[in-house]
């Protein structure tokens, strides 16, 4: 058995792997509650942000909060299910190399 071959490359990064553990325990969070919990730049954000949303993993939502734009970023069931899956091949690559 091969430890590796279940982990999604896309959760390679520390950045892509904080966003989606975000998401799974929040309804929905805002760009800059994002930056700040991760202490990124926005460009840096925005690109990791982009490749998630253009995977169908998260949903971004814009709106306004009275004359400011608010953009909020939520999970999507394929995203919830990846990033489970993710986490159950890290498990598993624990478990089997003990």
């Amino acid at each position: 058995m091969n430890p590796i071959e279940h982990l999604n490359k896309l959760f390679e990064s520390r950045i892509r792997l904080g966003v989606m553990s975000v998401l799974m325990v929040n309804e929905e969070v805002s760009f800059n509650d994002l930056k700040a919990m991760l202490d990124v730049t926005d460009g840096n954000l925005a690109s990791h942000l982009s490749t998630l949303e253009d995977n169908a993993y998260i949903k971004v939502h814009k709106g306004f909060v009275g004359r400011k734009t608010n953009t909020t970023y939520s999970i999507t069931k394929a995203g919830e299910k990846a990033f489970k899956g993710h986490l159950a091949a890290l498990e598993a690559m624990i478990k089997f190399t003990q």
